[in-house]
């Protein structure tokens, strides 16, 4: 159950990042990052009762949409040239973004990685960063035992490398942005847009875009109800934290919402909703079975969202276009077995 701190947003930072940031993250990847499809399924369709258009970002370089933001903020981070390089934490798909970002861009970059994070991600965050500049390499820690903020935060200082964290910076919050700025111009009006919500990165830069662009358009972000701490911080005004929760969607297992994603959030973030691991499964086997694409649990949050107010609300997407993130495709294939046992 997550921990109320007390603390209510900084509403004054909801603005730090407006849409000309968004566009300019836009053009700086333009080219580099892939244009990922818009993707559609008349059975999901005619399961939900709506249009469903999904913004496949499995499709994306690493894996998932974190490359985006990693990439605009390690370019940053070259530009300014006041640190050594970088050090960023990840359970997996921050650190290949940042990985393959520090490779491309000669920057130098130290990743925190958890003992337990999923094979895959971590052998290919250690073969993106081998092609990083000298001093680049992966730390694990035990999450049971080590709070990684803390220890970024003592490692960065030891060896003057700037901190980078996958979702409360805004060069990174800008670069997830353009998930949902190409979504619009390539979908057209859409009545709803399903966000994946961990840390709040990716949906704080979608709210933001799809205010600018398509204001007629509500935001849900969807996350874990094992972790469930943006839910309830977004309902209760006041910042909720939760410790190394126990979901399957390990990209989402963020202890809070950060200082610039909370108030954005809070701002332009029209509801919040949390669905449970079992749905997870049932939105990865429709993907898997239907669509024949590769989806991991963190990366259909927000299907699994769409599909509960489908079942609950029905009314409340029933003939509406509907736009949903699948935010990464880097599933263990050793556990997929144990996803859909019986």
């Amino acid at each position: 159950m997550p921990t109320d701190t007390g603390r209510p947003p900084d509403m004054s930072l909801a603005g730090a990042v407006t849409i000309d940031d968004v566009r300019a993250a836009a053009a700086l990847i333009d080219g580099v990052a892939h244009r990922t499809p818009v993707m559609t399924s008349r059975h999901l369709d005619r399961l939900a009762g709506c249009e469903i258009l999904l913004k496949c970002e499995n499709f994306q370089r690493t894996g998932s949409f974190k490359f985006r933001g990693a990439y605009c903020a390690i370019h940053g981070i070259r530009a300014r040239g006041k640190s050594r390089g970088a050090l960023a934490y990840s359970s997996g798909n921050h650190a290949q973004g940042v990985a393959l970002a520090a490779s491309m861009l000669g920057v130098p970059a130290v990743i925190l990685m958890p003992v337990n994070a999923p094979r895959l991600k971590l052998e290919a965050a250690k073969n993106y960063l081998s092609k990083a500049p000298e001093g680049s390499e992966v730390v694990t820690f035990d999450p049971q035992t080590q709070i990684r903020e803390e220890l970024a935060r003592q490692m960065a200082e030891e060896r003057k490398l700037e901190l980078l964290p996958g979702y409360d910076n805004l060069d990174v919050i800008a670069g997830q942005g353009t998930v949902a700025l190409e979504l619009h111009e390539e979908a057209g009006p859409l009545d709803r847009l399903y966000v994946c919500c961990g840390g709040g990165g990716l949906i704080s830069g979608c709210s933001i875009a799809t205010r600018a662009v398509a204001d007629a358009c509500e935001v849900i972000g969807v996350e874990p109800e094992l972790g469930n701490d943006a839910v309830m911080s977004y309902k209760t005004g006041r910042l909720h934290t939760v410790r190394n929760p126990a979901t399957i969607a390990d990209g989402a297992r963020t202890p809070y919402l950060g200082r610039y994603t909370f108030p954005m959030v809070k701002a332009f973030v029209q509801s919040m909703m949390s669905v449970q691991d079992e749905e997870l499964v049932e939105a990865m086997r429709l993907c898997m079975e239907r669509m024949k694409i590769v989806v991991e649990p963190t990366g259909v949050l927000a299907l699994a969202g769409l599909l509960k107010d489908a079942r609950e609300s029905p009314e409340s997407v029933e003939g509406k276009r509907i736009g949903v993130t699948i935010s990464g495709g880097n599933i263990d294939l050793a556990k997929i077995g144990d996803y859909f046992r019986g």
